[in-house]
């Protein structure tokens, strides 16, 4: 189970439209926006620029995998994990049965 998150969503999305008014705006540069919106917000610049560098990588405008495809890619990884203890089990009960017969047709 992941740790909770010490931000929503909204104040995700607040802080990411902040630094890019103080950006745009203002003509501030990215490391000063940074520290102003964590100023403002309580937030570490660190963390702001994660949040900043997700935002561009899911609108497109940074390469990278999306946060959609990464969700996905964790899920399919799941359900292809679970497949393969579901085989190993069948395997394992397949050879007891196959056992079972063949002990059975030599009595």
């Amino acid at each position: 189970m992941p740790a909770p998150r010490k931000y929503d969503e909204e104040t995700r999305a607040r802080a990411v439209r902040m630094y890019q008014k103080c950006i745009r705006d203002l003509g501030e540069s990215k490391l000063t926006a940074r520290r102003a919106v964590g100023v403002v917000l309580d937030i570490n610049p660190a963390t702001l620029r994660n949040w900043v560098e997700r935002e561009e990588i899911d609108i497109g405008v940074r390469p990278g995998v999306t946060t959609e495809a990464s969700d996905e890619l964790k899920a399919l990884r799941r359900e292809v994990a679970e497949l393969r203890r579901a085989n190993e089990i069948l395997k394992t009960a397949s050879a007891f049965f196959a056992a079972a017969e063949l002990d059975r047709r030599l009595k």
